[in-house]
């Protein structure tokens, strides 16, 4: 399990302004060692992007709920449904230090002709998602079209089967190994008779007097230059007409930071209007002010957003103590890991060319009864321990684990892949962590996603 709470404080506040995953990896750390920790968040509970844009056939509730109460168990001051809207007058109120993890909570515009007139059945993906997460939304067209080839697209086309939409298809400008989207995304996408269709870029939305009637789409392709770079050419063919009853903009998310005044000493750049953050430290211009997840370099996943979370819980603890921010641990150790003497645990580096197990899945007709109802059944006890000594190397350790996870298989606490994705993460799961508690380190609220969508926002295939 987590560390017991700091029975002791060390005097020192920090503020965690978002309760996704990054922050709540900032809570993780530093609450044991003392800190007095106060999280914001405009929702009423705490999870970030994980409980609000992850469909819960990816993420049931009850799996969040738990991995989330672990870190919540460390008992941090709790300030949800109040969001910020001055970073000014937050730092006057005292804080040693203040970590920034609000995500990127724009989704990106698609703004051409038919958008405004059509715009009753044209929906923000990353919204859409929140809005169906919430129960807002409860049914979609027949025929839907999804723009954009990450991993939110692969969420909304799978959603919007399970919401009525008969014929789904994915429409995405580049190629298909060229999609930002997990390869098993894509898969699980196929799977469900979702296609994918590939360069073709929209011009415009049809509609007959406002009511959408399609999207036409102009065909491309491919053209690289000397150094490698893709430029996308008209192939000369025609246009195409799809017609759909609804259409779904998944194209990208863009930050948005309104509530930062910019006369404060916090610097932006001036191209893309983000914080400038060191990358090694995740301190901002301003002395004291952190930032992490997708609120610092943009859109990326939650193993990014919980490793970004370790970095700066160690800065902060540094800043707080008057330390050089410089003077950091070992590469693969946070605070934690390094106070419950992690270098003791020694693994091989041997690459093991084995590959993934397998994971089962609900069959088509049982999936789409239930909106809810989670997609991977999970491995099997065998399996769980040959991925283990895939992942963590042939040496005792890995039989330890395995025969740990066959434990929690049994006892039903543990989504073996989501899991097994997260320790293939070495810098990310704390190893001593997930021997003990399977879930409850530096990922625990991105880890126990059973396929999750987990780990990604276009997630490298470990």
């Amino acid at each position: 399990r987590l560390p017991p709470p700091a029975t002791k404080k060390n005097g020192k506040r920090v503020a965690l302004i978002g309760a996704g995953p990054a922050s709540l990896t900032v809570a993780r750390d530093l609450l044991p060692l003392g800190y007095h920790v106060v999280i914001y968040d405009g929702d009423p509970k705490a999870g970030g992007m994980m409980r609000t844009q992850i469909p819960k056939f990816r993420l049931p509730e009850t799996v969040l709920d738990e991995e989330v109460n672990y870190i919540l168990g460390l008992q941090p001051e709790l300030r949800l449904g109040q969001r910020i809207d001055s970073l000014k007058k937050l730092l006057g109120e005292g804080y040693d230090a203040i970590f920034v993890g609000s995500g990127a909570p724009r989704g990106r515009e698609l703004d051409i002709p038919g958008r405004k007139e059509a715009a009753k059945n044209i929906h923000i993906g990353i919204d859409w998602l929140s809005s169906v997460s919430f129960g807002h939304t409860t049914q979609i067209g027949k025929r839907v079209i999804v723009l954009g080839g990450g991993n939110t697209a692969m969420d909304c086309c799978r959603t919007a089967r399970r919401l009525g939409g008969e014929d789904v298809k994915v429409v995405v400008r580049s190629g298909f190994d060229e999609m930002k989207a997990s390869p098993w995304e894509k898969e699980d996408a196929q799977h469900e008779d979702i296609p994918i269709l590939n360069f073709m870029v929209p011009k415009s939305f049809t509609h007959d007097n406002g009511k959408l009637t399609g999207v036409v789409f102009e065909k491309v392709k491919a053209e690289y230059d000397a150094k490698g770079r893709r430029t996308l050419k008209p192939s000369g063919e025609p246009d195409v007409l799809m017609a759909c009853d609804d259409v779904l903009v998944a194209v990208g998310q863009e930050n948005a930071f309104p509530w930062i005044e910019r006369d404060m000493g916090l610097e932006f750049d001036k191209k893309w209007d983000m914080p400038i953050v060191d990358k090694k430290t995740f301190m901002s211009t301003k002395p004291g002010v952190f930032f992490g997840g997708d609120a610092a370099f943009g859109p990326a996943n939650i193993i990014w957003a919980v490793e970004h979370g370790h970095q700066a819980a160690i800065s902060i603890h540094l800043h707080c103590q008057g330390l050089p921010l410089s003077e950091r641990p070992a590469p693969g150790m946070n605070l934690v890991s390094a106070k419950m003497g992690l270098h003791e645990w020694s693994y091989k580096n041997d690459y093991n060319p084995v590959g993934r197990q397998k994971m089962t899945h609900v069959d088509l007709a049982e999936r789409f009864r239930d909106l809810g109802r989670e997609v991977e059944i999970g491995f099997t006890p065998e399996q769980v321990a040959r991925e283990v000594d895939r992942v963590l190397a042939p040496d005792a350790g890995a039989q330890e684990h395995g025969q740990q996870f066959r434990v929690a298989q049994r006892r039903g606490a543990l989504r073996e892949q989501a899991l097994t994705r997260a320790l293939a993460g070495r810098d990310v799961l704390d190893a001593r962590a997930a021997h003990n508690s399977f879930t409850t380190n530096s990922a625990n609220s991105a880890c126990r996603c059973g396929g999750m969508r987990a780990l990604n926002r276009a997630d490298s295939p470990l």
